[in-house]
């Protein structure tokens, strides 16, 4: 019995924090980061990784997808080069991509964007404060922010780069 509650427990974790499961969405209204769209984008001063203070509501005007990560997250290295790649593709055009760090050193968190070639911003939360106000189940979650500073969706899981580019359309159209 010990062996089938050690799989069990193996396998909800694997599907929490590893960017496994289901993606949870605004559409599915089943909590998560998703289940706050519609509501102001909460925001946190935090430090990035050159040693400023940022926060999400510096942002305002512009449309934001907010990425939470860790280095250890192996879904979250698999993304980083999309979220690089739609930066890139996107921030003539209003866009800005926020990665936060959830809970690592600026030392850590700094080799890993160094070694990914990561230009967007790298927020440091020590305090993981935007993890736990944006309701994320597990690593990586995004959060796509209008320009008006209101969340309208949020993505548990890993994203592709075509995934990235449907869910901040609609914000990026809407005026």
């Amino acid at each position: 019995m010990r062996c089938f509650g050690a799989i069990v427990i193996s396998v909800l974790l694997a599907g929490c924090y590893s960017g496994g499961g289901p993606k949870r969405t605004i559409e599915g209204g089943s909590g998560g980061p998703g289940s706050l769209a519609g509501a102001p984008a909460a925001s946190y001063d935090v430090k990035r990784l050159d040693g400023r203070v940022d926060a999400l509501n510096r942002y305002r005007g512009s449309v934001v997808l907010m990425n939470l990560w860790a280095t250890w997250c192996p879904p979250c290295r698999e993304e980083m080069p999309a979220l690089e790649q739609f930066y890139a593709e996107n921030r003539a055009k209003g866009v800005v991509v926020l990665g936060v760090d959830q809970g690592e050193s600026a030392a850590a968190a700094g080799a890993f964007a160094r070694a990914h070639g990561v230009t967007f911003p790298i927020l440091l939360d020590a305090d993981e404060q935007y993890g736990r106000s944006y309701a994320a189940i597990g690593l990586p979650t995004t959060v796509i922010v209008d320009r008006r500073g209101h969340v309208t969706r949020g993505i548990d899981g890993q994203l592709s780069l075509a995934q990235m580019r449907e869910a901040v359309g609609p914000a990026l159209r809407a005026q």
